[in-house]
């Protein structure tokens, strides 16, 4: 058995149960209302937003606008029941599927959910640098955490994500300094009544969506309290010329799924030898092999494998 969204499209079961479980919990009547939502059959049919379709042309900060538009039509989560579970540990494929679920459901969404969604929204964007960014601030004797999705286009910082709060979620990526974005919300938090307490800022993601590595959330963690605010802006361009060098660098050995398709093309390399992450001074020239039958081999004068 199966429920349907907004849409109409088929929604797994379990996500409406919690759903239908929280409104029975808070409402007086709960068991009896969801019943008769449920077998409604006159209820209006709510538009599901488009996933934006990009041409070859254009721009990135259009890209960045039409993402945060689609995001901001899901609306926010107010219902308290989370209809997605998203664990941090996951590899970046299985966020990527999950991001997938999110746009055929259409359900609204909250601030960890949106960073997904950014990132699966965002791939093909080669040129643009993501990374997570998260808040945890202080009001009123208690704690609150939010997270958005950072973005670097051509030097330019900004932000995509979702919030209760219009300045805590989108930033057009015009801010010079990583540093100028963070102060940014910070003076949006204390608009909010907010005082800013810690910073938690993460490396760059891949935008490879098969990759099988883990997103790294809190490369560096900025505690204001024990931080001069002259010393809170060096750390943040410290993290931003980390996240540079990694780029130059390379983000890091390519996923499994990638180098089992070059283990089946590539004539220097059984199926049976182990993978090896050599470096490219370790590599051995291909000259230094024999192979086995030159006649059946190809000529190879010119060919290079990428790693």
């Amino acid at each position: 058995p199966f429920f349907v969204n907004r849409g109409g499209l088929p929604v797994d079961e379990p996500t409406w149960e919690r759903m239908w479980r929280h409104v029975g919990r808070i409402h007086p009547e709960g068991d009896r209302v969801a019943q008769r939502i449920r077998g409604a059959a006159d209820l209006p049919k709510i538009p599901i937003p488009s996933v934006p379709v990009f041409q070859p042309s254009t721009p990135i900060p259009e890209r960045l606008e039409a993402v945060q538009r689609y995001i901001r039509e899901l609306q926010y989560n107010h219902t308290g029941t989370q209809f997605f579970e998203i664990k941090k540990s996951r590899p970046l494929t299985g966020l990527m599927d999950l991001a997938k679920e999110m746009t055929k459901e259409a359900l609204p969404i909250k601030c960890l959910e949106a960073v997904i969604l950014g990132i699966y929204l965002t791939n093909n964007m080669t040129t643009l640098d993501r990374f997570p960014i998260s808040f945890k601030t202080h009001f009123s004797g208690n704690y609150f955490r939010h997270i958005v999705l950072g973005v670097n286009f051509g030097g330019r910082y900004g932000a995509l994500g979702i919030s209760r709060r219009e300045e805590l979620m989108y930033k057009a990526p015009v801010f010079r300094t990583l540093s100028e974005l963070i102060f940014d919300f910070e003076e949006a938090y204390r608009r909010c009544w907010h005082t800013l307490k810690k910073v938690k800022l993460g490396h760059c993601v891949s935008h490879d969506p098969h990759s099988v590595e883990q997103i790294e959330w809190k490369h560096s963690i900025l505690d204001l309290d024990k931080l001069t605010r002259e010393d809170f802006r060096k750390e943040l361009e410290r993290h931003a010329r980390d996240m540079r060098l990694k780029i130059g660098k390379g983000t890091g050995p390519p996923s499994p799924t990638k180098d089992r398709k070059k283990d089946v093309s590539s004539p220097q390399r059984g199926q049976a030898s182990p993978h090896r992450r050599n470096s490219r001074g370790d590599r051995r020239p291909s000259g230094e092999k024999k192979p086995a039958d030159s006649k059946a081999m190809p000529d190879l004068n010119g060919y290079q494998i990428r790693v």
